[in-house]
This record gives structure tokens, C-alpha cells and sequence, in this order.
């Protein structure tokens, strides 16, 4: 109960199921180490923004901990397409790296997915190439986007029924939106549900998110779910943020938790299970090009 004595919902952390997937991935590393196979994952950085430069440093340091090398790249802002996309013809080229991640975003003279579209796509530890989304669509094995398959592990551990039930995702962006929408309705005990995926662009999106059994915030639009927009006792999960500075500004509304049912929290929700992904995919990439998979 909160303080003015009206329910407030369930809260489903990130970090046990981050643990929980991390966990995994260091069994899997020993196994691979014991057969000779050092797992890697490279990261390359383009520029000097101080933010990426630290998720680079935290993602580097969690490799570290898990038992992978992770070989590193640092391009100058300056730097051209063609030397971004000569660092990734390198990593694909180099057999002892299983994964590559190019920290986003990159500066604005430079075209991002023609550089993801350089990479070895069994290298994309992000599950952004578009083979790799092609696979999502066909249901073929493949690395993951890992936003969406961060919130399938997220509902899955604290036990939040989705087969057979309606989600509404508000958002079709790339990155969330729409691969969420291919994950969510594949037939799986943790996914096989109804999936509707709305938008800003649609005037009366609210008549859709009422009636959502799960509701998945994917828009990027700071506090465009309020509580008006919650069906009572549903499951909200907070998946688009927007950055001020280093301030995380989310889709949804704190005062949602007086009408859901369960709610990711503000911080510490799909973050830390998105991070999880991405090593999850790093690890698999390394036993399937090992052989070991």
C-alpha cells in the first residue's frame, strides 16, 4: 500500500533476471574456455561522447567478469564510413572475435546502418542486422534484439502469463516496437500471444492501451502513459526512455503503479535485462562459431 492507502502494483525488477542470464553465460564460458575457445566481443567507439564512452567502459568491465576478451576500437569523431566500415571488414575477418558491438549513437556524418549492414551478421551481438531480422520474422535461429527478448526473459521469471494474452505495444520502432511484436507472437510457452502494435500516429491510441492485458511502453515520449491510459490490474513494462544528459526520462508515468496490476520500475526495469541479452548473443555467437553450440 502506498502512503495515501491505494494499491500500488508489483514491481518486476531487471537485475534478478539479468543474474539469472548472466549466470548462464558464465557456465557457458567456462565450458567454452575448457575446450580451448576464449569467447570475444568486440566494441568499437566512435567519438568522445562522454556517455558512450561509459557504457563502453561498463560493458567492457562485465565482459571482463564473465571471462571474455573484448578487443577494442576508438575511431575519432572525424573519422570517415569507410574507416568505420574498415574496422568492422577486420573483426569479421578475425576468427578469435565471436562478437561485435558498435556503441550507439555515432556521430551524425556517419550512417549507422549502412555500418551494421558491414558487419558479419553472426557477429551482431545487438540482433540488429537486417539478416538477423530476418530471422526474427521467419523464426529461424539467430541472435536476438535484445530490448525485446530482455522483457520475454523479464515476464517469463516473474512468472506474468503471456501466452494467449493480449499485448498492446505502443511504439514500432526498430529497435522495440516491431521486432517485440515478431518475438511476442511466436508460438512459445513464454511468448504465443495477441500482439498489437499502435502508435502516436494513430489519434485514439489510448482505446487500445485500456484494453491491454500487458502493456509495453516503446514510444521514447517521456510520461505518455499516464494512468488513464492502464487497463486496472495490468501488467505495464516501461521499455522506451529518453536521455537528458545522463537523466533517464520514461515513457511511463511513476503514478501508473496506483492502477497496474505488476509495473517495471522507473530504473533498474528492462536495462539491466537488455545488457544480459546482448551477452547472452555474444556467448551463443562464440559456441556456434566453435562448433560448441
Amino acid at each position: 500500500m502506498s502512503s495515501s492507502g491505494t494499491t500500488t502494483a508489483r514491481l518486476l525488477p531487471g537485475a534478478p533476471v539479468a543474474e539469472q542470464v548472466l549466470a548462464e553465460v558464465a557456465g557457458s564460458v567456462v565450458a567454452l574456455r575448457a575446450a580451448g575457445v576464449t569467447p570475444a566481443l568486440a566494441t568499437v567507439l566512435v567519438g568522445d561522447d562522454d556517455a558512450s564512452a561509459g557504457y563502453i567502459r561498463i560493458k567492457q568491465r562485465q565482459a571482463a567478469e564473465l571471462g571474455f576478451v573484448s578487443p577494442h576500437v576508438h575511431l575519432s569523431a572525424s573519422a570517415s564510413q569507410a574507416d568505420l566500415h574498415a574496422v568492422l571488414a577486420d573483426f569479421n575477418a578475425d576468427k578469435a572475435v565471436h562478437g561485435v558491438l558498435v556503441q550507439y549513437p555515432i556521430p551524425g556524418h556517419l550512417d549507422y546502418d549502412r555500418a551494421l549492414a558491414e558487419l558479419d551478421p553472426d557477429k551482431d551481438v545487438d540482433g540488429m542486422h537486417p539478416v538477423n531480422m530476418g530471422r526474427l520474422a521467419l523464426g529461424l535461429p539467430g541472435p536476438l534484439p535484445c530490448t525485446p527478448a530482455g522483457i520475454e526473459a523479464l515476464l517469463a521469471f516473474h512468472g506474468v502469463p503471456v501466452a494467449g494474452r493480449e499485448v498492446v505495444i505502443l511504439g514500432r520502432g526498430a529497435t522495440l516496437g516491431r521486432p517485440l511484436a515478431m518475438l511476442l507472437a511466436q508460438k512459445r510457452p513464454t511468448a504465443n500471444a495477441a500482439v498489437t502494435v499502435v502508435h502516436t500516429g494513430v489519434p485514439d491510441w489510448p482505446r487500445y492501451t485500456r484494453r491491454a492485458e500487458i502493456l509495453v511502453a516503446a514510444a521514447g515520449v517521456p510520461g505518455i502513459i499516464q494512468p488513464e491510459h492502464v487497463r486496472p490490474g495490468g501488467v505495464v513494462v516501461g521499455g522506451g526512455v529518453r536521455y537528458e544528459g545522463r537523466r533517464l526520462l520514461p515513457d511511463v508515468d511513476e503514478s501508473c503503479a496506483e492502477v497496474a496490476g505488476a509495473i517495471t520500475p522507473r530504473v533498474g526495469g528492462v536495462g539491466p535485462t537488455t545488457v544480459a541479452m546482448l551477452f547472452r548473443n555474444a556467448v551463443r555467437a562464440a559456441q556456434r562459431a566453435s562448433g560448441l553450440g
